[in-house]
């Protein structure tokens, strides 16, 4: 049993690694820089190991945004408690979101922009996806008129930040 769970936390750490190496190579070169190859590299492991983990790179890609929802969450959570009143925790997390999309942009590309394998606003997505549209939820809801459904409202304020970030940023030929 000891050696089983010795396995599983080795596995994870392998897993987390692969997970950074890419986030890192993806932000400092672009995420045509990431393959499965790359993050073998970056953390000197043999090119396989990735490929026991993930079965490519697009499900690298996916991992990353998670990982980037669950840092989005910690930052919204944050910036919304931070303030109070219902305008300023929604001009706290506007401007949150749009300052963690500036600082990371490939990220946000991995969370945003690049089609990736994850079920959004369902409860098949994974709690970090969750955890982020509930902090929006929370600042959304206090505004929504009578009737109204908060999830469709805080969809429609979500795609509003991101294509608002997104619409607003050069772009690459």
């Amino acid at each position: 049993m000891a050696v089983r769970t010795r396995r599983e936390r080795e596995r994870a750490e392998r897993e987390r690694l692969i997970v950074t190496a890419a986030r890192e190579l993806a932000e400092d070169e672009d995420w045509d820089a990431v393959t499965t190859r790359r993050p073998a590299a970056e953390i000197e492991y043999s090119q396989p190991v990735p490929r026991s983990h993930f079965k490519g790179k697009d499900a690298i890609t996916a991992a990353v945004a998670v990982q980037g929802c669950a840092d989005l969450a910690a930052e919204l959570r944050q910036a919304r408690t931070a303030v109070r009143g219902t305008r300023e925790a929604l001009a706290a997390v506007a401007e949150t979101c749009t300052s963690f999309a500036g600082h990371r942009p490939a990220l946000y590309d991995a969370m945003f922009t690049h089609l990736v394998d994850l079920p959004f606003a369902t409860e098949e997505a994974p709690a970090p996806l969750r955890e982020a549209f509930g902090e929006l939820l929370v600042v959304v809801e206090p505004i929504r008129s009578e009737g109204e459904g908060p999830d469709l409202l805080t969809e429609t304020f979500w795609a509003l930040l991101v294509s608002h970030f997104t619409a607003g940023r050069p772009q690459t030929p």
